[in-house]
């Protein structure tokens, strides 16, 4: 019998697909456990490093397992899920919105994608040693297996869903019921997307026909986009640059993207050993070309950074632009050193060299992931500075990123303009401080009005009658009433009182509500919601128009009017009775 294993090392593991499918349903079970609530700002920290090593170690373990020297690829698996766990610890409390998929997140992913390959090199070479054709096969064998899987993946949904809709047919919905669960979805997702690794890693051998296909259909595009990108470069000094930074898209972004697609795609051409050296001579032409061309295109790209960082300062998003430019400015000189290192055989100087950038990358990726370099503090000073020079005029600046894109360090610049900056500024710093999100904070160039005490901007109506003395305590603890300019409450009856809010910008007004609950205490909400809720969840039957009485009547609301305009409904009126015939 042929073998099925692309390393003949690798002994059989039959049972392989069944402990990685019950490994893959037991994480993504602990997986959504874990992430239930956690896009809330208020969950908790330990939640989402527990949910981020679950699903790094998982995944990272899986992908790069095999029998021999098992423990390495457990241990391997255990330490990237704890650095992208404490990575991801750090990105939740990193700005206001309790967010995780910040950029030192997604370079800490980064570096775990571009380690599995190199580890595996390391772990069948049973040292720290690296084959430049090995850690090729690994990478293109990884992604054509995780792309594999989670194809798999939406196949067993539809499949799932099919059966469900089949049984609901005739009645018994349960299995539509059960697939509507998450406690059942997410480990249903992690047993099918586990059992098509196993699997596929099991039948490698094939995996690799597929991926020499793969590499193919890629390697068929290389002279179209080798044509294009030489042609973009020689008509530069025709065109000239100016295009570049009124087009529809950010010039630095589409060259990035283009020298990263370029590099691909001479991956694609060149093969992953010297027995795929392309015979075609147009394919051999296009790898050249496309190992010239990400140089001129990593220099635009660092152009126009350059360009906009003179203009506007930097950003969080612009020193990562940078970052990614470097490593495709990198790429580049590598792809000019291999050229002329090997001049037409340059194809096995390529793999050795980007080899070792890989390496490179991915401990600078690492680097930048874990809380040394804190891109938000260098972004902050940057336009503090700025601002404190005149470059920028206070209503042009960007209190919006200050106060929820850099950070600690943006906060605390704020403070410090809020307590002992210059008059114009301590009411733009006081107002975006004071902002619960991040669009109540206004943009540049619209009017901004001091936020003054709750007691001073509140109305309450009617006039004279006073609020209980919790209820001042719940709009100033919410986040959303009265939350950012002048407002009103207004008693609906004893126990219901409308907040409506008017911002301090131009939007649209706000109504909420505060009521007491059956014990009588103040609450936000209203009550008289829930029991309209309880009440529509009981709808009778509708009426038979055979026998039903019709009339004409006349439906009446109670809403709440500001300067006369009806701004929120209250509830409905009982109807008029009919007019007599």
């Amino acid at each position: 019998m042929q073998p099925m294993r692309l390393d003949l090392r690798d002994e059989p593991w039959p049972a392989r697909p069944w402990v990685m499918a019950a490994i893959c349903a037991a994480a993504g079970l602990a997986f959504w456990l874990l992430v239930e609530g956690v896009d809330d700002s208020r969950a908790t920290s330990w939640r989402v490093v527990g949910a981020s090593f679950v699903a790094v170690a998982s995944l990272s373990f899986v992908l790069t397992v095999e029998k021999r020297r098992w423990l390495w690829s457990l241990g391997f698996a255990l330490a990237w899920g704890l650095i992208v766990g404490l990575v991801g610890w750090n990105t939740h409390d990193y700005n206001r919105g309790g967010e995780v998929i910040e950029f030192p997140f997604l370079a800490a992913i980064f570096a775990v994608l571009l380690a599995c390959p190199l580890f595996q090199n390391a772990r069948d070479e049973g040292g720290w040693r690296f084959s430049s054709g090995n850690v090729h096969i690994h990478v293109w064998t990884d992604a054509v297996i995780g792309a594999a899987s989670i194809a798999f993946v939406g196949i067993v949904w539809l499949l799932a869903w099919l059966i469900a809709g089949l049984f609901d047919v005739i009645g018994i919905d349960a299995l539509r019921q059960l697939l509507l669960e998450p406690d059942f979805g997410w480990p249903l997702a992690g047993f099918a997307f586990g059992a098509a690794v196993g699997i596929l890693r099991e039948r490698d051998a094939l995996v690799g026909t597929m991926q020499r296909l793969v590499m193919v259909v890629l390697a068929v595009l290389s002279p179209v986009l080798a044509t294009a990108l030489v042609l973009f470069l020689l008509s530069l000094p025709v065109s000239g640059l100016s295009g570049l930074w009124t087009s529809w898209a950010s010039a630095a972004a589409l060259t990035m993207v283009a020298a990263g697609g370029a590099w691909v795609l001479l991956n694609a051409a060149i093969g992953m050993g010297d027995e795929e050296q392309p015979a075609n001579r147009a394919l051999r032409w296009s790898a050249l070309a496309l190992a010239l061309v990400v140089l001129p295109l990593a220099g635009l790209a660092i152009t126009a950074l350059a360009l906009r960082v003179g203009q506007y300062g930097w950003t969080p998003d612009r020193l990562w632009a940078v970052v990614c430019a470097c490593v495709a400015l990198a790429f580049g000189v590598a792809g000019w050193w291999s050229v002329w290192r090997g001049r037409g055989g340059f194809a096995p100087v390529v793999r050795t060299v980007q080899t070792r950038l890989a390496l490179g990358v991915c401990g600078v990726a690492l680097f930048l992931a874990l809380p040394i370099l804190d891109f938000g503090a260098i972004s902050a000073r940057d336009q503090v500075a700025r601002l404190a020079s005149g470059q920028v005029q206070p209503e042009q600046f960007d209190w919006q990123a200050m106060a929820f894109d850099f950070g600690p360090a943006g906060r605390a610049a704020l403070q410090r303009i809020a307590n002992d900056g210059p008059e114009p500024q301590r009411a733009y710093a006081a107002n975006a401080l004071a902002a619960p999100e991040r669009y109540d904070v206004p943009s540049a160039g619209e009017i901004v009005r001091p936020l003054r005490p709750l007691a001073e901007r509140l109305r309450v109506l009617p006039a004279g009658r006073p609020l209980p003395p919790e209820v001042p305590a719940l709009i100033e603890g919410s986040q959303w009433m009265c939350a950012t300019g002048p407002c009103v409450a207004m008693w609906l009856d004893d126990g219901r009182i409308a907040i409506v809010s008017q911002p301090r910008i131009e939007r649209e007004i706000n109504v909420s509500y505060i009521s007491t609950d059956e014990g009588g205490r103040w609450i936000v909400g209203d009550r008289a919601a829930v029991d309209r809720a309880a009440v529509a969840r009981d709808v009778p039957p509708p009426p038979d128009l055979a026998e039903a009485e019709v009339t004409i009547g006349e439906h009446r609301q109670r809403a709440i009017f500001v300067n006369g305009e009806m701004l929120r409904t209250i509830e409905e009126l009982p109807a008029a009775p009919p007019r007599p015939r």
